[in-house]
């Protein structure tokens, strides 16, 4: 994907930008990108530990430094044929703002891109694709160095995976 950083850089006032920055992801040879300020941290795949009765999307849980982190297959849950893990595989840990509380939660990408620093005019909006397609976890879509990104809203994608996943931690 190269340097997405060349975008637009749009003031909005006195020392004020309307840009956003996004991690950027593979899933699949397509780009998409999360919210950087919700990233935690990026760790290479080194497995994770599986319990019982867990959602199917949900590979597992990790420590990470006394904290139990569930982890979740983002090709799964996002209905992409699953593929086995390599060295380029990673798990990016999320913080999901959920009701009144956050929660740290592991999604498993191909690998990381690039960081995405994107004009919010240059943001697409996919509310109107009159495609019948469930665009709810889309915040919109952005073209960087002849890729387009989908840019993923977690907190909403990711809400029911939270609420299950703390029922597994917390029993």
């Amino acid at each position: 994907m190269g340097t997405a950083d060349k975008m637009s850089k749009v003031k909005t006032g006195p020392g004020k930008t309307n840009r956003q920055q996004y991690l950027t992801f593979k899933l699949d040879g397509e780009y998409y990108g999360v919210d950087i300020l919700q990233i935690q941290e990026i760790r290479g795949w080194g497995g994770v530990r599986r319990l019982p009765d867990m959602p199917v999307c949900i590979q597992g849980v990790l420590d990470l430094r006394g904290t139990i982190v569930p982890v979740i297959d983002l090709r799964e849950r996002l209905g992409i044929e699953k593929i086995g893990y390599d060295n380029s595989t990673v798990i990016i840990v999320v913080n999901i703002q959920c009701e009144n509380s956050v929660r740290v939660m592991g999604l498993v990408v191909d690998g990381v891109s690039d960081v995405l620093n994107a004009s919010r005019d240059n943001i697409k909006q996919v509310d109107n694709l009159n495609s019948g397609l469930d665009v709810q976890y889309i915040e919109g879509m952005v073209s960087a160095n002849d890729s387009l990104v989908v840019l993923l809203n977690v907190n909403k994608m990711l809400a029911s995976e939270v609420s299950a996943a703390a029922q597994v931690c917390s029993a």
